[in-house]
């Protein structure tokens, strides 16, 4: 779609302002692979149904679309060059998986379109099923080196101290340019849990000259700090000092911490702001498995909506345990034209 191509802030303003002033992103993928019967009890975790069903992520794809999110994320957060190695799968092979990944959502985009135009509906709803077309984006998902050791890593940010800022590039380095060059809208950090990590993101987007823009979503257990107890402030810091990053935010956190990690990264971005929490649910890590007791119901989830927009997020959607029943009741709370003032 040629975003973000020449001067990505203003390809993002842009983008809100079409969506009328807020954008809904989608909600969790693993969670609504195993919904429809995929056991990803797996070190590739998602990433396992580029291998085994694909259609699947296709489906939950347009479910997310058709609930009326305006950007669909990847199902690569666990894509690595490095995990489909060790499944023993070929380099070449698994570059053409992480391509896959941007393809199957690229393509579930179009088939959401000719959806939109088969029906030509003034109000954009069908059967409940919001139909409208409108500016969509594809993100590429790039997961945190903790998610491909699959130990739980990602959520204490605990890489150990032979893991490097150049260990971390050279892990990356080309699993980004793969996702970059298979023609995805912006590359998506996601989960980010410490600053050694966002640090390597930003100076990766740079030195390999990626034409894309990105953005960068940190993780926090405490509301304050990201996971690894480095500060959110100085986490953020790092993304608005990034020229091709064009929003920062907080993905995979408690929705009871989201407030106050807004106001945090207000004090230093000018970058638009985004929120994708999970269901307030507890992963443990050792059984892999999320304790279900921990979490809030989608009503309770939505509740908090207006409030993270009221205090500055322009860009809202779910991560972990959220569905497509979530990620509906935010668009119909951010797209109310009675219940919506413009950021912009």
């Amino acid at each position: 779609m040629g975003f973000g191509i020449g001067n990505p802030t203003s390809a993002m303003s842009d983008f809100l302002r079409q969506a009328g002033g807020y954008a809904v992103i989608d909600g969790g993928l693993a969670t609504e692979f195993e919904r429809h019967g995929a056991d990803l009890n797996d070190p590739l975790w998602s990433a396992k149904c580029l291998i085994s069903s694909p259609h699947l992520i296709k489906t939950v794809h347009l479910d997310y679309l058709e609930a009326g999110a305006d950007i669909i994320i990847t199902a690569s957060y666990q894509a690595t060059i490095q995990g489909f190695e060790s499944k023993g799968m070929s380099r070449e092979e698994s570059e053409a998986l992480l391509k896959r990944s941007v393809e199957i959502a690229c393509e579930a985009r179009d088939t959401y379109y000719e959806r939109c135009a088969e029906h030509h509906l003034s109000e954009g709803i069908k059967n409940d099923k919001i139909l409208k077309n409108r500016p969509i984006l594809v993100a590429a998902s790039v997961g945190s080196y903790g998610a491909y050791l699959a130990d739980g890593s990602e959520y204490d940010g605990n890489y150990g101290d032979a893991v490097t800022l150049s260990t971390l590039k050279e892990f990356h380095r080309r699993r980004v340019q793969v996702l970059a060059e298979a023609g995805p809208d912006l590359i998506a950090f996601e989960t980010i849990p410490n600053k050694i990590e966002a640090q390597a993101f930003a100076e990766l987007l740079v030195e390999d000259g990626i034409n894309i823009p990105a953005w960068f979503a940190f993780n926090s257990k405490d509301g304050v700090n990201v996971v690894s107890g480095d500060s959110v402030v100085e986490c953020a810091s790092i993304a608005e000092s990034c020229e091709k990053a064009v929003a920062v935010g907080i993905n995979c956190t408690p929705p009871r911490f989201i407030q106050g990690l807004i106001l945090s990264i207000q004090k230093v971005t000018t970058k638009p702001i985004l929120i994708y929490p999970n269901s307030g649910e507890t992963y443990d890590p050792d059984r892999k498995q999320w304790v279900q007791s921990t979490g809030v119901s989608d009503e309770d989830f939505v509740s908090y909506v207006s409030k993270w927009r009221e205090y500055g997020a322009s860009l809202i959607g779910g991560c972990c345990r959220t569905t497509p029943n979530t990620i509906k009741a935010i668009y119909k709370t951010l797209k109310s034209p009675a219940d919506s003032p413009s950021p912009l």
